[in-house]
């Protein structure tokens, strides 16, 4: 530790060091594809237990695969005495490289430049993974000052829900499971989330009685049946959510920042139920009266609307309608840490530290593994890089970025784990 100093201003001024190593290991792990289709991260997880091996030799790290391709990473080092565990998450699988995209860089190159660090998965999630291997061995490196357990866990399957990578671990792994998690994942360093809305898949199909085109008369058309069912699903939006007035005043509260960062109109969708009729199919020709028809929807609930409620709803509205059948192909509840909880308190107080300002303390319109976390009871939350052309060309995360999260990362897991 630096002379002069307090250990935990030591420890900060370390932290604040490590710029050139978040961008040296981000680069790395952007250098080894794991694409998600297919789903095969082995080469990655190999990859990182490297890079762990190098930064944080106390600890210890084992692999865990769960099926051909899909691996798992659990790293666990230990503090001066007994106490809390924390968990670091992140995920090792990223969208399809997709080399017929117009990339102006190698996707895989981890090219810097103006500040920006290139590459797939650089903003999803590699950057936010990055950050958080150099919080966990910077704990690694001084046990003196905390006491219990940092844990990694690196999962090798998100992008497909994840069953086979955090839950996987959550089940069979009693060290993928503590006292609070701290995940990197794509969003903005000025803007800590502590929940997430929940949603519901749905199909529908359509029968109805086929027809020639000029004889509607002797036809019952499934597209007609369909169209009212849809606007039977569109109705949801009409549910009102009973939140805890915590969440309701954060959303209101984080407006002002985060808007400007992820759209206007966030605050609401964050409040309310949404729904997006993401697939429709049916009929062959202009001059037939179809004889079946069907859609997909994404509903999208807010906390204070449980599944049950949103499904009960349907039933009531979809159920009496003729020729009409449905069924959940996906369902996850809303899930949220309290706002004013211990860990979202460090968090916060963290990030001011490092950024010179509080960042907006928020919900999270779409979903992460975090979900997995707070449906164990654990408090979790998202703080990871603004994800840019995430899925497409050229994707980046700004470097400044990565030195952030970095660095919010290690004080608030080092004051959580430090706390008596």
């Amino acid at each position: 530790m630096l002379a002069g100093m307090s250990t935990r201003e030591a420890f900060a001024a370390e932290a604040a060091a490590c710029r050139p190593q978040v961008v040296a290991l981000t680069r790395r792990l952007v250098a080894v594809a794991s694409p998600n289709p297919p789903g095969d991260v082995a080469a990655c997880a190999r990859e990182a237990a490297a890079i762990l091996a190098e930064i944080a030799p106390t600890a210890r790290v084992t692999l865990h695969e769960t099926a051909p391709g899909i691996v798992n990473l659990v790293a666990v080092a230990a503090g001066h005495a007994p106490g809390r565990r924390l968990v670091f998450n992140g995920h090792l699988d990223t969208f399809p490289v997709n080399e017929a995209l117009p990339w102006t860089v190698a996707p895989l190159g981890g090219e810097e430049r103006e500040g920006r660090l290139y590459g797939r998965g650089a903003a999803d999630m590699k950057g936010g993974i990055a950050a958080s291997m150099l919080a966990f061995a910077l704990l690694a490196k001084h046990p003196a000052l905390w006491r219990g357990q940092a844990v990694l866990t690196l999962a090798g399957d998100e992008e497909s829900m994840g069953t086979l990578g955090t839950k996987w671990l959550l089940d069979q792994v009693p060290e993928a499971t503590g006292d609070a998690v701290i995940i990197g994942d794509a969003g903005s360093p000025r803007v800590l989330r502590f929940g997430e809305k929940g949603f519901l898949w749905i199909e529908l199909e359509a029968a109805g009685r086929a027809a020639h085109g000029a004889h509607v008369h002797l036809g019952d058309n499934a597209l007609d049946r369909l169209s009212l069912a849809l606007d039977a699903v569109r109705g949801l939006r009409a549910l009102v959510p009973q939140a805890p007035p915590a969440v309701t005043a954060a959303i209101a509260a984080a407006q002002a920042v985060s808007e400007p960062l992820s759209g206007a109109g966030e605050a609401a969708v964050l409040g309310s139920v949404t729904v997006n009729i993401g697939r429709v199919e049916g009929g062959t020709s202009p001059n037939l009266v179809p004889a079946s028809a069907r859609a997909a929807a994404d509903i999208r609930l807010p906390v204070g609307v449980a599944c049950a409620m949103a499904e009960a709803a349907l039933g009531a509205a979809l159920d009496g309608l003729p020729g009409i059948t449905w069924r959940v192909l996906r369902r996850f509840e809303p899930n949220h840490t309290d706002p004013g909880a211990e860990l979202v308190r460090l968090a916060t107080a963290a990030a001011t530290q490092v950024l010179g300002e509080a960042p907006a303390v928020n919900m999270r319109v779409g979903g992460s593994d975090s979900r997995w976390f707070r449906m164990a009871g654990l408090p979790t939350i998202v703080y990871g890089p603004t994800p840019h052309n995430m899925g497409g060309a050229d994707e980046y995360a700004v470097v400044a970025e990565l030195h952030q999260v970095a660095q919010v990362h290690a004080l608030t897991a080092l004051d959580f784990l430090a706390a008596p």
